[in-house]
């Protein structure tokens, strides 16, 4: 029992270094015998997941956990400030790794030692947020000698006159709007997201603009306040109206798409205008709103990408034509694909819903109708996306007239049986689907146990 209680004191510390330590064994172990390296992999992430579980059920039980690494204090020392906010968030990002890496064996045997343009671009533009965010904590540090959160936060408002403070900010946040791909500096994202493996897609669509939104709120609410950010200096309404253009540009594109990856690489662009927006609404309920939405939408885009993977590798293409008879010849994929699409659409009781509630609540209460209505809009605009998909799978390759000859585009050669994905992408994408309804149904005590102990001492 004493060695358990040891290894939970270092639970931080685990998270960090497990999956640190398995990428040099699985790279050294390789060279060896490639057979083990995913059977670690998996293990990995199986202890990444568990631990962020139990630090989470640990902040839920006793409130904030704090782990000096190495023993040194701050400001000098690492420390790890494990809130409900990060907990809740750890846990989304180890559960969506763990999912996607135990579904991709068999899909990254076949797609991977491609290499594109798109790649390289995205190698380019996250290249520019980073460095953008970086020269931001250096001002931070140069004005006030410190890179350790809460100390800066508590050091902050005697600097605030100062002009180097609204510099470090921006900047700041100019990192992070080009990582997450806010409009206008998405055009990255499509190309990126529709273009690399599917086993990569599925891992990046629902991780790296979600981590990005968790950092903007992180940083604007901790170290910046919440004071400083929608009281001293006026972004908020700028913000709110950007994300609306993010929501109906990100929609409007993805009606204009013919492959599925790249429309569902749209429909993430106008998912961060969701956050975004709901976030600088500046009320509890936007708040709520977004903070849940970067958990729920984490898992509805893993579920439509990953179902998106598996319809790929049994065709071999993602185009729109490509769904034609899915629904007899894979019906646990496209069923799975159905509660991704009702979960992004926002129908009751998956986890898209929710969240939604609480920003069309936060738009209403802030007086900001325009953002209202970019959310319907775009939650109409995917009504039209999925059931489109839907009607190709379902009814497609329509039954001609007789003496019919079909054409090129409606010629349907594949085998009529039924030839699902592979058992290990499937179960995954399975439990997927199922988590959404699972979401939605506990999404009320993730609000109150969870964000709401957070978003009322943050912002006062």
């Amino acid at each position: 029992m004493a060695s358990l209680e040891g290894v939970t004191q270092h639970l931080p510390a685990i998270i960090v270094a497990v999956p640190l330590l398995a990428a040099l064994a699985v790279t050294a172990l390789w060279w060896f015998s490639d057979k083990l390296c995913y059977p670690l992999s998996v293990g990995a992430g199986l202890i990444a997941l568990a631990a962020s579980a139990s630090l989470f059920q640990q902040v839920l039980s006793y409130g904030v956990v704090e782990y000096r690494l190495g023993g040194w204090p701050p400001p000098l020392g690492i420390v790890f400030r494990v809130d409900h906010l990060n907990s809740l968030i750890l846990v989304a990002v180890a559960l969506v790794s763990f999912l996607n890496l135990a579904g991709s064996r068999v899909a990254a045997e076949k797609e991977f030692g491609r290499a594109s343009l798109s790649g390289l671009n995205y190698v380019f533009m996250g290249t520019i947020g980073a460095t953008l965010y970086l020269f931001g904590v250096g001002c931070l540090y140069v004005i006030t000698g410190s890179l350790n959160m809460v100390d800066i936060a508590v050091i902050l408002p005697d600097l605030w006159p100062s002009k180097v403070i609204v510099l470090a900010f921006l900047l700041c946040l100019g990192g992070l709007f080009v990582k997450m791909a806010l409009f206008p500096l998405h055009g990255w994202l499509p190309n990126a997201y529709t273009y690399s493996p599917s086993v990569v897609s599925s891992l990046v669509a629902p991780l790296t603009t979600k981590v990005m939104i968790y950092a903007m709120v992180r940083v604007t609410l901790t170290i910046f306040t919440f004071d400083f950010a929608f009281n001293k200096i006026s972004l908020q309404g700028p913000l709110v109206w950007l994300a609306v253009l993010a929501i109906i540009v990100g929609s409007l594109m993805a009606l204009a798409q013919q492959r599925l990856k790249k429309m569902l690489a749209f429909i993430v662009v106008a998912e961060v205008g969701y956050m975004v927006g709901g976030f600088w609404l500046g009320n509890r309920a936007g708040m709520s709103g977004a903070v849940l939405h970067i958990i729920n939408d984490a898992l509805m885009t893993l579920c439509v990408f990953m179902a998106a993977g598996a319809l790929s590798f049994r065709t071999g293409d993602d185009r729109l034509t490509s769904l034609k008879g899915m629904f007899r010849k894979m019906p646990l994929t496209m069923g799975a694909m159905v509660l991704g699409g009702l979960s992004l659409i926002g129908v009751p009781p998956t986890c898209g819903f929710f969240s939604k509630w609480y920003l069309i609540s936060g738009g209403i209460e802030a007086g900001h109708y325009g953002f209202v209505a970019a959310l319907i809009i775009s939650s109409l605009v995917n009504i039209v996306l999925f059931f489109r998909c839907f009607e190709i799978a379902y009814f497609e390759p329509f039954s001609g007239e007789a003496g019919h000859q079909p054409g090129p585009m409606e010629r349907d050669d594949r085998p009529s049986t039924v030839v699902e994905a592979p058992v290990d992408m499937l179960i995954t994408l399975l439990t997927t689907a199922v988590l959404l309804i699972v979401l939605g149904i506990f999404s009320g005590q993730i609000v109150t146990r969870v964000i709401h102990q957070v978003i009322p001492v943050l912002t006062g």
